[in-house]
């Protein structure tokens, strides 16, 4: 059987808490329901920053809780999704990623996934953000994961659009109006297929550094960007600003 194409996902995931439900793990949840099981996932997370280029590649991967500070029940959570060594090392062929076994499903992938997979049967590799690079080198480097949706793999990113924790007000509130200036900048690009803006992001918007006040967040995004083919829809999904300065906003494109 020929492999269905499959889209390509942003997921702001926001506060490893949406790991335990709410509003925003209701909506990973039907969008789940929607794709159906893929074969497998490519996740590019805000939280693996590495020197060079890595992909991981054990066959059961850990459940990594790279946070402090939460309940005991969050960092008891397990997502015990498989790997895939075959996949690793497709990405590897790709990418000219290292495969490595030195790291696991960091909150970025599993708090999202356990929810959009919650039988934890869609195995996941993730692919590392290469702190070599520049913007455009992530794109170009996301360009090349392209074959991989029509073989049946969803390519994903996890971040936020705006990701200001030093403006994050903890007891709520309307969001900053540079916020959601930028999130809405953001979102026109992608509607129209405005590559260049969104990697030169700091042209996007006034105050654009206000919400990527470092790029981590924001670089996932430029890996789902890259995918887009002729014809694919964009939507988004939990578009919303929480805290004044963290957007929760998704992206599906395809």
């Amino acid at each position: 059987m020929t492999p269905t194409r499959q889209p390509a996902l942003f997921f702001g995931h926001g506060s490893p808490m949406n790991a335990l439900g709410g509003p925003h793990a209701d909506a990973w949840r039907a969008l789940g329901r929607t794709i159906g099981k893929p074969r497998g996932v490519v996740m590019v997370s805000a939280h693996w920053e590495t020197e060079g280029l890595a992909v991981t590649a054990q066959a059961s991967p850990q459940t990594l809780h790279d946070f402090g500070g939460f309940p005991a029940e969050l960092h008891a959570m397990q997502y015990p999704a498989p790997g895939s060594p075959t996949l690793a090392l497709r990405v590897a062929a790709l990418t000219g990623a290292a495969p490595t076994e030195q790291w696991g499903l960091d909150h970025g992938t599993w708090s999202v996934l356990a929810h959009v997979w919650p039988e934890a049967d869609v195995p996941v590799v993730q692919l590392s953000l290469d702190r070599r690079l520049d913007a455009r080198g992530h794109f170009e480097l996301a360009r090349r994961l392209a074959p991989l949706r029509d073989e049946g793999v969803v390519i994903a990113g996890s971040g936020d659009f705006v990701h200001n924790l030093r403006t994050w007000k903890r007891a709520g509130g309307e969001p900053y109006a540079w916020a959601t200036q930028f999130n809405e900048a953001v979102k026109a690009a992608l509607v129209r297929g405005d590559d260049e803006a969104l990697i030169d992001w700091v042209g996007l918007a006034e105050d654009a550094q206000l919400s990527v006040p470092t790029d981590e967040h924001f670089l996932p995004l430029l890996y789902v960007a890259a995918q887009r083919m002729p014809g694919d829809d964009v939507s988004f999904f939990n578009d919303v600003i929480e805290g004044g300065s963290i957007s929760m906003t998704g992206v599906r494109i395809g």
